[in-house]
């Protein structure tokens, strides 16, 4: 993985409520990354298309589409916040606490 990008990704992380990430999830764009996992870090493997370390967090549930049962508690919730990042086609985001 590139340093380079990571670093350059961490600055493009940013702060958004859910009614503004809805539209990327009715696109089916939305990739929910686990905690566990640092979005910069996803979001450079994504853009290196390293498709084995990518396919691993999916396999292991460390990155997935939101589920429905998500997506209805989210739309009750239109001001709960996500940090997110954007690597074209796909939104990264993660829940956060505040």
């Amino acid at each position: 993985m590139d340093a380079t990008t990571q670093e350059e990704l961490v600055v493009q992380i940013d702060v958004a409520q859910w009614q503004w990430l809805r539209a990327h999830a009715e696109r089916g764009a939305l990739i929910l990354v686990d905690t566990m996992l640092e979005l910069a870090v996803v979001g450079a493997s994504l853009a290196a298309d390293d498709s084995d370390q990518v396919q691993g967090w999916l396999a292991s549930g460390l990155l997935a589409k939101p589920s429905v049962t998500q997506l209805d508690r989210w739309n009750l919730q239109p001001e709960k916040r996500f940090s997110m990042l954007v690597i074209s086609p796909f939104v990264l985001i993660q829940e956060r606490d505040d």
